[in-house]
Parts: C-alpha cells; sequence; structure tokens
C-alpha cells in the first residue's frame, strides 16, 4: 500500500462538502496526466474540488519565485497535486521544484518504492520506502564562482534539520509497519556533516526502542539493492538530500522506471504530492503519455488526506488494468493512448 503520514494542517472546505486541492498541472505532458488523474477522480466521486494555478516562475526582488496567488492558494487549501516541471540545465531560472519546498520547507520528501503486481522487471519483490532530507545539503544553492575556472559549492547539513527528518522516518516506519530505519551516508568521507547526520538518527533512535536501526554506506546499499533487493524490505531508509535524489531514482528503476514511481514532499505546515518524471516535451500533446505516476502520488495524496476507501479503489483498479497488460500505455509495453489507459481504469471503478 502506497501511503504518507498523516495531515498535520487543516484541509478547506468547499461550500459542496468537497475538499478544495490546489492542482500544478505542470509542462510537458503534465496537463494530459493531469486531465487523466481529473477524470479518474471523478468517476471514483472523489469529494475533491481542485483548484488549479500555474507556477510560471516570476522575478521577485532579482530572485525566481513562485507567483502569490499560487503560493495563496497551496497556502489555504495544506495540500498541492503536482505535474511535472521543466528545469534548464546549467542555466535559466533555478528548478521551480527546489522553490516549491523552500517556499513551503517540505522537509522529507517520501518515496515508496513498491513492485506492480503483474508487471514484469528482474525483481518482483521490491518493497521500500526512501526519505530524503528535502531542504538542505548539497541542493542548498549556495554556490559562487571563487575565481576564474574555480566553482565551489557548499554541502550544508544542520542539527535541527536532520533531527526533525530522522523523527518523520521513525514515525512513518511505526505507523506503516515497517520494522527498520537505516541511515545511509558517507560519513567515512564527509566526516563532520555526514557525521552529524548520523549522530541525529542516533538520537532519534533511542526515542523508538520499538524500531530497529542501523546504518549503511551509500555505496554499499547501491551494490546490494541491486543485486538483492530483498534484505531491503519492509524497511525505512533516510538520508541526505543529494543521497535520496539519487537512490531513489536508482530504485525507480527497480520497480519499471519513473513511471510507476508516486513521490510526496511533506512539510509541517503544506505538502505536494508529484509525479517525478520529467515533462517529456517530445511526447507532449501525442497522447502517449503514462499517468500511473501522477495518479499513485495522487494515492499517496487521499492517504494523506484520511481518505482511504478511495484511494485503496483507485489504487486496485489503476494496477490491476496494468496487470491485466491489455490496454497499457508504450513504455509499459503495450499500445494504448492516454485516454484508452484512461479509460481502462475506469471502467474497473465503475464495474466493481
Amino acid at each position: 500500500m502506497l501511503a504518507a503520514r498523516s495531515l498535520t494542517g487543516a484541509l478547506r472546505s468547499s461550500a459542496k462538502g468537497l475538499y478544495t486541492v490546489t492542482l500544478i498541472p505542470g509542462d510537458g505532458i503534465g496537463p494530459e496526466i493531469s486531465d487523466s488523474v481529473k477524470r479518474i477522480y471523478q468517476a471514483a466521486e472523489v469529494p475533491i474540488a481542485w483548484e488549479e494555478v500555474s507556477v510560471a516562475p516570476i522575478l521577485k526582488d532579482g530572485k525566481t519565485a513562485i507567483p502569490d496567488d499560487a503560493i495563496k492558494s497551496i497556502r489555504t487549501n495544506t495540500v498541492a497535486l503536482k505535474g511535472p516541471l521543466a528545469t534548464p540545465i546549467g542555466k535559466g531560472h533555478v528548478s521551480l521544484n527546489l522553490t516549491l519546498r523552500r517556499t513551503f520547507n517540505l522537509y522529507a520528501n517520501v518515496r515508496p518504492c513498491v513492485s506492480v503486481k503483474g508487471y514484469k522487471t528482474p525483481y518482483d519483490d521490491v518493497d521500500t520506502v526512501l526519505i530524503r532530507e528535502n531542504t538542505e545539503g548539497e541542493y542548498s544553492g549556495i554556490e559562487h564562482e571563487i575565481v576564474d575556472g574555480v566553482v565551489q559549492s557548499i554541502k550544508l547539513i544542520t542539527w535541527d534539520a536532520s533531527e526533525r527528518v530522522a523523527r518523520y522516518a521513525f514515525n512513518y516506519a511505526r505507523d506503516h509497519s515497517r520494522n527498520r530505519v537505516t541511515a545511509v551516508h558517507k560519513a567515512n568521507i564527509m566526516k563532520l556533516s555526514d557525521g552529524m547526520f548520523l549522530t541525529a538518527c542516533r538520537h532519534v533512535a533511542k526515542e523508538f526502542p520499538d524500531v530497529k536501526y542501523d546504518e549503511d554506506n551509500l555505496d554499499r546499499v547501491c551494490l546490494n539493492i541491486t543485486t538483492n533487493p530483498k534484505p531491503y524490505s519492509d524497511r525505512v531508509m533516510v538520508m541526505p538530500n543529494l543521497y535520496g535524489d539519487i537512490l531513489s531514482d536508482m530504485c525507480a528503476g527497480l520497480i519499471g522506471g519513473l513511471g510507476l514511481t508516486p513521490s510526496g514532499n511533506i512539510g509541517k505546515d503544506a505538502s505536494i504530492f508529484e509525479a517525478v518524471h520529467g515533462s517529456a516535451p517530445d511526447i507532449a500533446g501525442k497522447g502517449l503519455a503514462n499517468p500511473t505516476a501522477l495518479l499513485l502520488s495522487s494515492m499517496m495524496m487521499l492517504r494523506h488526506m484520511n481518505l482511504y476507501e478511495h484511494a485503496a479503489k483507485i489504487e486496485k483498479a489503476a494496477l490491476g488494468t496494468i496487470a491485466e497488460g491489455k490496454t497499457i500505455t508504450g513504455d509499459l509495453g503495450g499500445k494504448a493512448s492516454t485516454t484508452q489507459f484512461t479509460d481502462a481504469i475506469i471502467s474497473k471503478l465503475t464495474s466493481a
């Protein structure tokens, strides 16, 4: 079951008794897969009213910023679903994903990697959850050119952020009946920064005697999990930002790729759930996009909102359609269009 820890902020209800959720369709294929999710939600009678906003970047005081109406929507609704956003490589505006995380202090990125029954990959027993510190590390955005030809990038690790994400990981493990938390690190090389991260994890571990705790080197985890993912089942792995970015995408490869991988960014006052694959501009508008990642991310969102029955119903229909293999998109080995795949999921929903 794909889940996220229950939210702490208050949900906003509309006059019709629906929960209002901010929808950021995103770039490229984003609007197409967002439309699929909306159609499926309508068929499943999910009590949600979508408030659609754009996060096209603006300049505020010389810095990349999110438009004020989008910020207001997310802060008011406390929950958002986001399609993929395009980020220029090596130039242009700062990553909007990073900007969103900083704006709303989304401190924990949650990435379940669970094998999809019926979808053939080299492994059929992957079941792990990666939790990544989401606000600092190498992604703090502190880099500058010292002199011509020399660039310095700062890795920022703080006790407060490390302790906070560690506590979230232990709470997640306890709430979802996962018996172990593993801290993934490179403290053998970065003794002060990763050393502090580990010390914070050990400190929090003492508060959770019912959850086992251990530590492992990033290199060894990468080697071992691709050789045999079974020992990593039923556990939560927690790590600093950069390691989590790389390791979570690698684990996505074990279950079939980013097109099958959900993701949630959790904060104290707001949470944003997202498809982590790219915007795929080369296939945008062609009806070829696979909406599964965004749909599964929205299942995390529904469980976060305590709408468990709706989440279970949609998830069963979506995963059942994939397992059946008759009407699936090209990236999953089929020939169906985005609309046909969506229709197949809706058919399972309405016939259940």
